[in-house]
């Protein structure tokens, strides 16, 4: 059986406009045999809000995870270690 991917934590953060949010994404097997893609979103520091969405294939589900990665990526958000060499290269110069 293909292992699925690791789960995704993106930030996304304005302090210009006071925006500071979170995306996350992670793969799980069902008790049913399926494998669910769960996302959970939101201002950094809340729970947030989350979406459950099903597949049978784990290939369907990690399908699915990539363009929303993609998605994400494009709109801005970085992965959590990205953002903190960012700010540290930043203010080592």
């Amino acid at each position: 059986m293909p292992q699925s991917p690791a789960p995704l934590h993106l930030i996304r953060r304005d302090p210009s406009c006071n925006m500071s949010r979170f995306y996350a994404l992670s793969i799980e097997p069902t008790l049913f045999g399926e494998v669910m893609l769960i996302r959970t979103w939101g201002r950094i520091g809340s729970n947030g809000q989350m979406k459950l969405q099903t597949f049978s294939q784990l290939e369907e589900a990690s399908a699915a995870l990539n363009e929303l990665r993609r998605q994400k990526l494009k709109r801005g958000y970085r992965a959590e270690g990205d953002i903190a060499d960012a700010q540290f290269s930043d203010v080592a110069r």
